[in-house]
């Protein structure tokens, strides 16, 4: 299967990516099953792919798991080595073009004050929201490419 029509199935075609990358095969390997496995239980079990209810949480610990994706990914794909190259190429695409938008904006806006205003908490979280659904296509792949029931659909009713 090209890794083109691998991010159709799994909705996530708003992605950049070139051409030549997108023709690529995508045959993920073992190591790259057991780092969307990793990857997989982690997403699971954070606000990127939960709901969170208007009185629940805080936006400031929400957004610090957003953020910790990058750490996670990136001791995953250290500790797999090269032979997760399958996993790093959609992990590193998805990281950069889908988390770091948000990290980023947010982060700033953090640092400037935002999360003591009503309207920029509710901005933030309406914000999360559209990332939490970005996320949990994510998610759902990392459980095919993990071959592995998808529980996404359970985590977050």
């Amino acid at each position: 299967m090209k890794l083109k029509k691998w991010f159709e199935n799994w909705g996530m075609t708003k992605l950049k990516v070139s051409i030549g990358f997108l023709e690529t095969e995508w045959e993920p390997q073992e190591a790259d099953r057991d780092a969307a496995w990793e990857l997989y239980v982690e997403m699971l079990t954070r606000i990127v792919t939960q709901s969170l209810a208007g009185t629940d949480g805080d936006e400031r610990t929400a957004l610090d798991s957003v953020h910790a994706l990058f750490g996670i990914t990136r001791e995953i794909l250290r500790r797999k080595g090269r032979d997760c190259i399958q996993f790093s190429k959609i992990a590193v695409v998805v990281l950069n073009q889908i988390v770091r938008p948000f990290t980023a904006k947010w982060h700033k806006l953090s640092l400037e004050g935002a999360f003591d205003h009503a309207e920029q908490r509710q901005a933030f979280r309406k914000e999360l929201e559209a990332l939490q659904f970005d996320l949990r296509n994510y998610a759902k792949a990392l459980a095919d490419i993990a071959q592995v029931e998808d529980l996404t659909g359970f985590a977050f009713d």
